[in-house]
């Protein structure tokens, strides 16, 4: 079988070519280089060219043929500018989910199948198998077995389709496992670091890159105290399970009234629900976390301590046009519910939840109160160790 493999200069995709090679397909090592775009960063912060070299040395080491593929112009288009959109309309997205879906297993996938591959690989901590369905073969996302690595929330967003054509060689390894093998045959990257966030962003602070075409407003930082009455609900009523549904999921609406002004910030796009650093927040016994942002009053709302009341919600919703279904043969109806364990956020210990499917929305409803819960970013679903679907916080 003919499969090229996506070299990202790193430890995991080079011991992912060699895996393949040991098993007699036929293995070709691309290189994607999707930022180039000296506009917003300047090009020697960003660690591609490295990798680029390093990918390079190990399809020489492997003795594979190797190609460098341009996607800047459409990873600009498809990822950074929906991340500035994401921020400038106070939600916190999630890009490496995006690149997966819109770069990785989209224009990858094709660059690839244009050379007359089979298929592509890469070398994330996740599995796929099949099984025969009625009409099809149905593809399953299983987590890593590696479950301090298991990267199976990133792929949340793939399709059938995109599995079919897809190999995680790694999937069933460990990490010291995988560092082991690059070790014994001499790989460059054995020892090799694991990258950190975007490339494009590089050793750039957020912030500071978001301020490229996200200008700074000064607005006002507000404490919410945590015995507020806001906090203070009533034992409530209700007619139906979506109205209780929508109560739980909905966050509170705060306003100027509710707290007290303790001082200013740069911009409400810049933060992010639950962020503690950054603030500038002195005096507290206990650090001061992010409980809101209002991007269109530019205020921030915080509050002391981890254990904030205004952290924590017990449900969230989805709206219909952004639930993705991996396993489109397990897609609800309306009225259905189903138990499944939610991961909201990558490294998350999944939580026990139910789906609620109406007409348009999908409603989780978690076992526990849960921190955090952020607008723009994935809640994924998974049955035992599968990844059944995912979709956009709202």
């Amino acid at each position: 079988m003919k499969v090229v493999v996506g070299l990202s200069g790193g430890v995991d995709s080079s011991v992912a070519a060699y895996l393949l090679q040991q098993q007699g397909h036929e293995v070709i090592g691309l290189f994607m280089k999707n930022w180039n775009d000296s506009e917003f960063t300047l090009e020697d912060e960003c660690p591609w060219v490295e990798d680029s070299n390093d990918a390079m040395l190990i399809a020489r080491k492997l003795n594979i043929p190797y190609q460098v593929v341009d996607l800047s112009e459409i990873y600009k288009e498809r990822i950074v500018d929906y991340m500035f959109h994401e921020y400038e309309s106070g939600r916190t997205p999630n890009p490496d989910i995006l690149c997966n879906r819109e770069i990785k297993f989209d224009i990858f996938l094709k660059t690839a199948l244009s050379l007359g591959a089979d298929k592509v690989a890469t070398g994330h901590y996740a599995r796929i198998n099949s099984f025969d369905g009625e009409n099809k073969t149905i593809y399953r996302l299983l987590s890593g077995l590696d479950t301090n690595k298991d990267q199976s929330y990133f792929l949340c967003q793939l399709n059938q389709y995109q599995l079919s054509k897809t190999l995680f060689p790694i999937g069933n390894l460990t990490k010291p496992e995988v560092r082991q093998i690059a070790q014994e045959i001499g790989l460059i990257t054995a020892y090799k670091k694991d990258s950190q966030g975007l490339c494009f962003i590089g050793k750039i602070r957020l912030p500071d890159f978001l301020q490229q075409k996200l200008k700074p407003k000064k607005g006002k930082l507000i404490e919410i105290f945590s015995d507020n009455s806001i906090y203070k609900t009533e034992e409530q009523s209700f007619e139906s399970k979506e109205e209780e549904l929508i109560y739980l999921s909905t966050p509170l609406n705060y306003n100027e009234a509710d707290g007290k002004i303790i001082g200013e910030h740069s911009g409400a796009h810049y933060y992010t629900i639950g962020q503690r650093k950054g603030l500038g927040i002195g005096g507290h016994v206990e650090p001061c976390f992010v409980i809101d942002t209002d991007v269109r009053n530019n205020t921030i709302y915080v509050g002391e301590g981890k254990n904030h009341p205004g952290l924590f919600r017990k449900a969230l919703f989805i709206d219909q046009n952004e639930v993705h279904w991996v396993r489109e043969d397990l897609k609800m109806k309306i009225g259905d519910t189903l138990r499944v364990r939610v991961r909201i956020r990558y490294r998350q210990s999944l939580q026990n939840a139910v789906l609620y499917q109406f007409e348009k929305r999908l409603y989780i409803e978690f076992e526990n109160l849960q921190s955090a819960i952020t607008r723009g970013q994935f809640a994924a679903w998974y049955v035992d160790d599968e990844l059944i679907g995912s979709g956009v916080i709202s």
